[in-house]
This record gives C-alpha cells, structure tokens and sequence, in this order.
C-alpha cells in the first residue's frame, strides 16, 4: 500500500497514512481498511484519569447531583430556539478541557427547540417550573408551522384514536425522530471544505431537467446540508478552531468528530442520537501521534475520557408522557464497537479498550450507550476484559455482529439507537414506536373494543361470546384486527416521516452521509411474550372468559397448563416467531415513505410499564396494569428452565423479520457465574458466545442481587452512579419512577444456568 508523505500532491495532514480509494472519494470505510490497528492484547497497557479530568469529572458529578435535587433540569432556555450558532461557547472549566463544546453556553443547561412542536416544547418547560414565552408561541402558532402541527393536520380519525388508547405508543410525532447515524470522521480525515464541494457536487447531478417531486426535494435538501456545514465551520470557530480543513494530531480528530456530534444535538432533540462506529477510526489518528513521539498513553486515555465526558452531558428538555414512555432521560448516545470485518480481520483496537476504561476512570454512565458488536473470533482479552466491566459496572450491551454483518451487507456500520443496526455511509432508519401486541389479542376477543377506555377503536366486529375461547375463531378475529393494526400503525408513519422532512429535517446529520440514502422504516412490537403465551394458553389451556356486565372480557381462567415462551418448547416459541412474521408481512403490503425498506423490532424500552398500565388483564394470566416483560423477554415468571433455555427462545425469532432489532434484558447474579471474578468472565464469555452461535441477536447483561437494587430504592443516596440495563439502554437506577424501579426489580435474575 502506498505511504502517504508530507511532499505528496495530497496534503501533509494524511502524513503518515496509508493510500487508497479514500483519498480521491469520500469513504471512511476505505480509509479504516487500509490503515486499520488491531490489537489482540489486554488491558494492561490502560492508563488512569489525568489530574484535569478528574477535576472535570468532579464538576460535572456535582452537577448532576444539583440536576437532580431540582427535579431532573438545572436550567433551560424559553425563548432562543436551538440552531448550530444560537449560544454562545461553553465549558465546564476552559483551560482543563482538551475536549471543548457545550449544546449551550452552559452545562447542563438545555435547549429549547421548538420545531418539532411548540406545544411540546412548552409543556416540557412548564413540567419543570420553568415558564414560556408568548412571543415564542406567537412565532411557532402563527408564523411558523412545526412538525407536530404538520402531522396533526393529516391524522385521520384512525390514527387519533390508536395514539390515544395506546394501541400504538411513542410515535415521533411532536420530536426528532432520530435514529440516523452521522459519518462524523467524515470531518476529521476531510476537512468541511471537501465536503462542501462534494455536497455541491452533488447538488449539481441531481435531476435531469424533469422537476418531479423528488428531486425538487432531494435538491432541497442538499442545499440545507450545505448551509449545516457552513454553520458547523462557523460554531466550531466560536471555540478558536478551523474545521475547514482535515485534522493534524489525534487531539483535532476526536475535537472534530465531537463538533460533528454537538452539531447534531444542538439542532435535534432525536430519541436517539447515536455516534456511530468511530473506535478504530480514532485509534488510527491516535496510533500515529504514538508512534511520533506527540502523545503518551496517559494523555491518549485522556482524550478518549473527556470526549465521553461531553457525551455525558447531552441533555434534552422531554415532556412527562415522553418521560414515562423512556424513563432515565436517555438520549442513546450509542456508540458502537469492535466486530470483525468483510476480510475476516477483528476491528478491536486500544481505543476499544480506552472506551470501556473510561467506565472506571470516570464511573459507572447510562451515556454512551456502549455496545460491543460481538463475534467469536474476537480477541479473548478484549472479550475477558469487556465480561468484566460488565460484572463490575452493568453498563455493557452485546449485539451479533455476524448476524448485523451478513444481513446488511456491510462491516460499516453502526447501532442506531438501542439495538438496531444503520449502514453509517448511506444508511437512514425513519423511527416509528411501537404496536402493542397484547391489546390486539384483546381486541380481537372484544369485537375492537378497547379494554380500559371501553370505545370502540379497532374495527367493529363480533366479540367473542362462548364461555371458552376456541382458538380458529380466535385466529381469525385476531388477524382482522391485526390488519388495522398494521394499516393505521404504517400510514401514521408515512404521515410522520413526510412532516419531518418537511419542517423539521435533519440537515446537520444527514449532511455527513451520502446524498442518495437507503432507507428503512422501522416499527416495532410490545407484549410480544404476553400474546404469545396468551395465545398458546388459548391453544392449549382451554381458557374461560370472566366478563363484567357490559360483556367485555376482563379476567381468564385456564383449565390446563400450557407451554410458555422462554422455556426452549417450541409450542410456544413458534407461537412469538409467527407473530412477529405475520405483523411484518402485513405492514410491508402498504406503501411505505420514500421507498423504504421495512423492519421491525421487538423492543420496549422503559415503555414496558406505560404499555402494561394501559392494557388490561390478558389471558396468560398478566393482570390489568402490571407491567410488560420488556422486549423480546419472556413474560416475568414464566421461565421455569433456567437461563440457557429462556436464551435460547429469545434467540429463535428471526432477524429477517426483525431487524430493527431483537432485545433481550438478561439479569443474572454474580453468585450464579461463578465464585470468582475469573470463572464469572469464563462463564460470561461463553454464554456471549454461545447466544450469538445461536443465532440470538441481542443481549443486555445486569449482575447483581435483587437485594441490592431493593437497597438503591431505599437508600438512593448511597447508589448515585449505580446502572442498569433496561430494554436497549442504560440508566442510572436513581432515574426511574418508583414503578420503573419496582420493575427493574421484578424481573428474573437468573440463579442458575
């Protein structure tokens, strides 16, 4: 490979690199391959937190103790809506950062952003004590159409009613969708300058004189990037620095990668704003100035540590509904790491290594949701030393990268938000919340009947009258209302995404991303083990209904046991798997926005709670109110074979039709891997591995002992930093509701394999 030197005709700021495609066109991919670091080594070579970043760490720690004695926000704006440029600099301490720039000119402080909607802008203001200010509402009421208005407008009366009786829950219909990974090494290893002409370029070739509704837009849109990273060069100036031009040292690469990322949270306030796969990206910068004599160990970990100190710090004013629906103030910071690549070689790296160390330098964080992108074929001190931070922290999720790899194609890649996988080069989720699974079941028994609200929702048609539910009839009132489901759910979601685009488009992200995207619309399951269990019971149990006396189905008695989902029977896990392909195959009949590609996932959240405090008792015996199992687990209780075969159930749905991702909540106690912490990673590392082999797709980790989180609930004082994984995030246990936290403690925490 040829070696790039300061004299080339290129640019002495690639001195040092590797040459290939990536020099004439805009392909990081390219440039990781030829230049890539591996390193099969352990953790060894780690060093602790600097004096300034524990100094940082410090303020910032104190902070968030003041956040959260006040309610959860420390401060807000009212009355400067959010752009690239809106506030001045900010820092916590200036001379000690090494990593510089805040949403706003102060941290913690949070934006407001009203495009997505006015109205929830201001409810989230008011839900603090803060107030609002009318000449904003004026603008964003009478002058400025938002996002949310726009969706309102062409709801239909369908679409009303199942977003009010939490049939389906979390549309993005009053904030940013998130869920699109920005190329942020574009920036780096580019400089704004060559990006701006590419997207002019660009701009230049699309259309060929036929002004059709698509180019009209895809024009458009160019040209709004081209203005995103104007005003990127110009913020980034705001802190003393040109990122014009590609980056010099490791310390400017990590800089203009964050200025990426801050540029994307000052303009969204997204439910996920994920930072892609950028580990072996930075390493390579890093590796260099190593080799130059530029930086020392101690000094590379303190880039790395203060760079996910500012990922810490991102915050977003949420309304109450938003923060019952994901409880935690999560912004799914997700960072992605390690897999193998297309040729077969690892991309674990000592900045892979470097992430997870900042869990220890600087504790235990929700942010960034850290997620290893597992394989077998990953170097063995790598996968120990990850297994242990797991143990000691909690804070790890690990998702197949086999799997993600040979479905999408691509070893470029990054996780979205919680689980799902995004092409990061040219690859676009449109975000879509959930349909709750367990009320369909309910409203194919009660003729469409919503169970709480007692109005008729779904398609009015013959309830279920017999004393004992037979299932053929029940399959096939079940699958009418199924087919609304799938109708009302997708053409919200067309309504959604259009809208978005429209007045609210993410031009700073998507400018770091190919100008002709493949896009995926993504949906979602909720209760999928409490109508799989409920429909085996039904199958199997022979289950009475009990009614009230208005006729609507309110309790369920089964006559005989059934199988369960969760204990490796087939009965019952083929039940899940045909769920989940038929809600697929009937949403991909309907055209979906902008050609997209459909995918669904089964993932809750921390909506598990609000699901089940709106669905009403179920015939597998979950009672009205009770929480949802979260995600693709089985329902609490009904795991009676230990954890390898509740595993290996979850791992049986097939990706295919569930590539918005697959997410399994597995807690377990330290006791049950093993009597010390050797033996406890041997056993984490084959379970990992075992899981993946098996097609499983998705797995958060939780060690602990249910007495300990019964004691964070009593005492929460005494457990600041303490974690857990919820249904595709982490968060700090503090930061749950009392019912959240009665759930987390609820679920199975495995005392035998």
């Amino acid at each position: 490979m040829k070696q790039l030197q300061a004299n080339d005709t290129t640019t002495d700021y690639w001195e040092g690199f590797n040459g290939g495609d990536w020099q004439d066109l805009i392909d990081v991919r390219d440039f990781i391959q030829q230049n890539l670091v591996q390193y099969d080594g352990d953790e060894s070579f780690l060093a602790g937190p600097t004096e300034a970043t524990t100094t940082l760490n410090n303020k910032v720690m104190a902070l968030k103790k003041q956040e959260r004695e006040a309610g959860g926000v420390l401060d807000a704006d009212n009355d400067v809506p959010a752009t690239l440029t809106s506030h001045g600099p900010g820092y916590i301490e200036k001379d000690l950062e090494k990593i510089v720039g805040l949403q706003t000119d102060k941290p913690l402080k949070r934006a407001f952003m009203p495009y997505g909607g006015i109205r929830m802008a201001e409810d989230a203001l008011e839900a603090y004590g803060f107030k609002t200010d009318p000449k904003m509402h004026q603008i964003f009421t009478e002058w400025r159409k938002t996002h949310n208005q726009g969706v309102f407008d062409v709801y239909t009366p369908d679409m009303r009613k199942a977003r009010h009786y939490k049939i389906i829950t979390g549309l993005p219909d009053a904030y940013g969708r998130g869920r699109i990974i920005p190329d942020l090494p574009r920036i780096a290893l580019y400089g704004i300058d060559r990006l701006i002409e590419d997207k002019i370029t660009d701009h230049d070739n699309v259309g060929d004189g036929e002004m059709t509704n698509d180019v009209i837009q895809l024009r458009e849109q160019i040209a709004d990037q081209v203005k995103a990273l104007k005003g990127m060069k110009k913020m980034a100036a705001s802190y003393g620095f040109d990122i014009s031009k590609p980056a010099k040292t490791a310390q400017e690469a990590v800089q203009w990668v964050y200025f990426g990322y801050l540029a994307a949270v000052k303009t969204q306030n997204g439910a996920a704003m994920s930072v892609g796969r950028i580990d072996s990206f930075l390493d390579i910068f890093i590796q260099r100035d190593l080799d130059r004599g530029l930086l020392d160990e101690k000094h590379a970990q303190e880039l790395i540590d203060q760079f996910v100190m500012k990922l810490r710090m991102v915050r977003f004013i949420r309304t109450t509904d938003y923060n019952d629906l994901f409880s935690g103030d999560p912004i799914w910071a997700t960072l992605s790491m390690a897999g193998v690549g297309m040729d077969g070689r690892h991309h674990v790296n000592k900045t892979s290594f470097r992430v997870l160390k900042t869990l220890e330098n600087m504790g235990a964080a929700p942010e960034p949701n850290i997620t290893l992108l597992w394989d077998k074929r990953l170097p063995d001190g790598f996968k120990r030393y990850a297994t242990k931070v797991s143990i000691d922290s909690s804070t790890i999720q690990y998702e197949n990268d086999a799997l993600m790899r040979n479905e999408w194609g691509t070893d470029y890649y990054g996780i979205a938000c919680c689980v799902s996988a995004q092409p990061i080069a040219d690859g676009v989720q449109f975000f879509g919340a959930r349909a709750n699974m367990a009320k369909t079941v309910l409203y194919a028994i009660n003729g469409g009947v919503d169970e709480m609200g007692r109005a008729q929702v779904g398609p009015a048609a013959e309830p279920i009258t017999t004393e004992y539910i037979d299932y053929d009839d029940f399959m096939e009132k079940f699958d009418r209302q199924l087919d609304w489901v799938a109708d009302v759910y997708v053409n919200a979601l067309n309504a959604i995404h259009y809208m978005h685009d429209k007045y609210d488009y993410e031009a700073e992200q998507l400018c770091l991303k190919n100008s002709r995207l493949d896009y995926t619309f993504a949906t979602g399951i909720s209760g999928l083990s409490h109508a799989t269990d409920s429909l085996s019971a039904i199958k199997y149990g022979h289950v009475k209904v009990i009614r009230d006396e208005d006729g609507i189905a309110v309790d369920f008695k089964a006559d005989h046991d059934y199988p369960r989902y969760g204990n490796n029977d087939d009965r019952a896990d083929n039940i899940a798997k045909m769920l989940v392909k038929k809600l697929f195959d009937k949403m991909n009949k309907h055209h979906l926005y902008h050609g997209a590609k459909l995918s669904t996932s089964v993932l809750t959240i921390t909506s598990n709670v609000v699901y089940g405090k709106n669905t009403g008792t179920t015939p597998n015996g979950r009672q009205a109110g009770e929480p949802f199992s979260p995600g693709a687990n089985p329902a609490y209780g009904a795991e009676q074979n230990g954890a390898l075969a509740s595993l290996l159930s979850t791992a049986k749905i097939p990706y295919k039709y569930a590539r918005d991702g697959i997410s399994n909540t597995f807690g377990v106690t330290p006791r049950t891997l093993g009597n010390d912490i050797s033996s406890q990673e041997d056993t984490l590392v084959n379970m990992v591995d075992g899981y993946m082999e098996n097609k499983g797709m998705h797995l958060n980790i939780n060690v602990f002992n249910r007495d300990t989180l019964k004691d964070a609930q009593a005492h929460p004082e005494k457990y600041p930093t303490l974690t857990v994984r919820v249904s595709g995030y982490c968060v700090y246990f503090a930061d749950l509701t009392k019912e959240q936290q009665d759930d987390v403690i609820s679920r199975t925490y495995f005392e035998a394999m």
